[in-house]
């Protein structure tokens, strides 16, 4: 039952990811095609801006989405401890 769990927490993350990328897609072609009239109107530019925050936005998604967070908070909590310059005053 876990393996199946497995198998299908890494079908949806497939699918998450995959729809993730075709979204960023559109969006870098509604930019190409907003670029032309970008400098006409206010309101083409306000879109433009949109457009580039929200590619932004799903950029990060799709990197949060691709780390491991399992593996970053083994690695946070086995990493030895970086003393800092103002810790050598402290003591």
């Amino acid at each position: 039952m876990f393996i199946n769990h497995i198998k299908l927490s890494t079908v949806r993350f497939l699918v998450n990811k995959n729809q993730l990328k075709k979204q960023i897609l559109q969006k870098e072609l509604q930019i190409k095609k907003l670029h032309l009239h970008q400098p006409s109107t206010e309101f083409c530019n306000q879109l433009y801006n949109t457009l580039i925050l929200e590619k932004a936005i799903l950029k990060k998604e799709l990197e949060n989405l691709e780390k491991n967070c399992i593996l970053e908070k083994i690695k946070k909590t086995f990493s030895p401890k970086k003393t800092l310059i103002c810790d050598y005053w402290e003591k």
